[in-house]
């Protein structure tokens, strides 16, 4: 079974930066696609962004105009690890970041999911 810990989240003044990682060990074979959620609060949880396991970042068309150009996802396989790259924060950006991983466990494994435990990002002046 994968466990993740996420790490990097916290308060930062608006037009700050943060940079997210969410790191994947335990029993793993191999690691597909990585993405990261978030929760504001009222609200429900969202899908910000998500790369393939050939590198290819994806921005969420729901949320794309809000982050583009100020978020960046990114993977390290050597590290089993996902970044969220954060910059120019907004206070609308506070919420809980989750990152969520699809993996196998063997060669002949199902496809299946795992998601961090949720970090919160506060953006406030």
């Amino acid at each position: 079974q994968m466990q993740l810990v996420e790490s990097g989240g916290g308060l930062v003044q608006p037009g700050g930066s943060l940079r997210l990682s969410c790191a994947a060990s335990g029993n793993i074979f191999k690691i597909g696609t990585m993405g990261w959620h978030r929760r504001a609060p009222g609200k429900q949880r969202e899908e910000v962004a998500f790369i393939t396991n050939g590198g290819t970042p994806h921005y969420i068309d729901s949320v794309a105009d809000s982050v583009k150009g100020r978020f960046a996802v990114s993977r390290d396989d050597a590290k089993n690890t996902v970044y969220l790259q954060m910059s120019s924060l907004k206070p609308e950006d506070t919420a809980v970041y989750y990152c969520h991983f699809y993996y196998t466990d063997s060669p002949t494994s199902l496809l299946r999911e795992c998601w961090g435990q949720g970090i919160q990002v506060t953006v406030s002046s």
